[in-house]
Order: C-alpha cells, then sequence, then structure tokens
C-alpha cells in the first residue's frame, strides 16, 4: 500500500456551524459555500494545495449523524487519501485492522450556475483502533468540484497543512495502527519521546504524550472535553508569517514568533492553529 497521504481533517462544530465559518473567515481563511451531503451533515471547507479543513455540523433542518453524536467540538476527524477505498478496505483487514465496508455518498455543488454532485467513498476505521476520534480514508470520484483554483487563494496566505498534533498516553495503539497500514518505516522517532508518522507529501502526523502536548501548546491548547487521547493542534504552511501577524493582529492570546504563530484553540473551535513559514524548525 502506498505510504500515508492526507486528504484532510475534520473540526466537528456540531450546531454552531454557522458561527465555526465566521471564526476560520475571521482567521483569514477563505471558506467555501455550505455543502449538505446526503449523510445528513453539512459542512463548509478550507482548500489547500493537496490537502484541505473541513468543518463538520449537523445538517438542515436539525439532521444529525448518529456517527458524530459522540465527539465534542474540535479536532476529531484524521482522514488520509485513497485511489480506491475497496483496495484499502481489503488491505486493511489482511493487515489485521477491520475497516468498515465502503460507504459512498455525495454533496451538490453549485458551480457557474450549474448543480453538480461532489462524490466520496469512504472507509472508515474503528475507534478502538486508533484511540483519538475518526480515522479513514476517503476516495475522491470528483477531486475536480473540491480542489477549485478559486477557492485555494486564502487571505492568511495558507498553502497546506503540514502536521497533525496528537495528544496520546496510548502511542502504542496509534503506532500499530500505522505500521499496519503503512508499513514499518512509515513511523520514526525523530526526537525526545514523540514519534511522527512520515506523510507522503511531506509533513507528519505527531504522537506525542498529552502533558506534552499541552505543556508545548500552553494558554493555546485545546480542552480534552473528556477525551483521554485526542487530535489536539495543526500547523498549517503560510507564505508570510509577518502578513498573517497583520491580518490577525488584535486577535486574543495570539502567539507570534520569527517564522511562527500560534492561534489559541478558543477562537478556532477547540483546535490550535500553528501558522509556520517554510523556515519554521
Amino acid at each position: 500500500m502506498p505510504g500515508a497521504t492526507l486528504d484532510h481533517v475534520v473540526i466537528d462544530t456540531r450546531d454552531r456551524i454557522d458561527e465555526a465559518a465566521q471564526a476560520y473567515q475571521a482567521l483569514g481563511f477563505q471558506i467555501t459555500p455550505r455543502g449538505h451531503h446526503t449523510l445528513g451533515s453539512s459542512n463548509n471547507l478550507a482548500i489547500f494545495g493537496t490537502n484541505y479543513l473541513e468543518l463538520l455540523g449537523f445538517g438542515q433542518a436539525g439532521a444529525r449523524r448518529p456517527d458524530l453524536a459522540a465527539f465534542p467540538v474540535g479536532l476529531n476527524g484524521l482522514v488520509f487519501k485513497t485511489d480506491s477505498a475497496d483496495d484499502t478496505a481489503a488491505h486493511a483487514l489482511r493487515s489485521g485492522v477491520p475497516a468498515s465496508p465502503v460507504s459512498a455518498f455525495s454533496r451538490p455543488v453549485e458551480l457557474d450556475g450549474r448543480r453538480q454532485d461532489a462524490s466520496f467513498r469512504t472507509t472508515h476505521l474503528p475507534q478502538d483502533a486508533s484511540g483519538i476520534g475518526r480515522v479513514y480514508f476517503c476516495e475522491h470520484l470528483t477531486p475536480e468540484l473540491v480542489w477549485r483554483q478559486q477557492w485555494q487563494v486564502h487571505p492568511n496566505g495558507a498553502q497546506q497543512i503540514v502536521r497533525v498534533l496528537v495528544a496520546t498516553d496510548d502511542p502504542t495503539r496509534q503506532i500499530k495502527l500505522f505500521t499496519d497500514l503503512f508499513g514499518p518505516d512509515s513511523v520514526t522517532l525523530p526526537s525526545g519521546k514523540a514519534r511522527s508518522l512520515l506523510l507522503s507529501r511531506g509533513g507528519s502526523v505527531v504522537l506525542a504524550a498529552v502533558v506534552d502536548t499541552l505543556g508545548r501548546l500552553g494558554d493555546a491548547a485545546p480542552d480534552p472535553a473528556g477525551r483521554e487521547n485526542f487530535l489536539a493542534a495543526l500547523a498549517i504552511r503560510v507564505a508570510s508569517v509577518p502578513a498573517v501577524a497583520g491580518l490577525l493582529h488584535g486577535t486574543p492570546g495570539l502567539v507570534v514568533g520569527a517564522h511562527r504563530i500560534t492561534v489559541p484553540a478558543r477562537v478556532a473551535f477547540n483546535t490550535t492553529i500553528i501558522f509556520e513559514d517554510e523556515h519554521a524548525g
């Protein structure tokens, strides 16, 4: 199976998706028009180079998805890219990971006055295998309806999600899951006690102890909200840190450095956002 490629991350907003879209626009993201899934949920996206950020909430007229009910507001979804959900599910099963049967869904997209359906196929991994929320694979049947050039230009200069920070006191679960899926060389020990899943297009998913992750993020850290192990933060590559600092001047709790800016989780729907340039260590 090919190496791990990040497709997107999911921030659950529950019944506050309007508020979340406004909050992320205030942080300098261009947000796509509201989409409504055939599954019953609604979303807005921030599209980057090859991955994206999804704000996911309850659907029209209060429609809810049972699989989202247990998750608090915050970063709860880690989604990898696949060219074939069927092949990925079969590989997972052969590797001892009981992936779910492949499911299909869509959402309408209005482009140039014409309605088209953005379509997807997914296979999900069991939560007891990941221990960090919803981890799954997404096959895009219509990627041209997602990665649109007009949606990839952001006032904050965001280019790509390059790192996902995971707070976990049981990394053996995630390490086993990732090595089963992506091979023994996919997880490294870069420094200290943290481990990293290397992403095929650059970047990583960093696994570190809860106390270490929260200590590193300080006052900008998210509220665990009852979660023992959880997705805590996103690092997003930007064109210019000074430009982001100017755009977000006055944001409560903003931490500004030479090559990195940290946005506290309390202003980003319980998700710490780290903007960094190419020189960030």
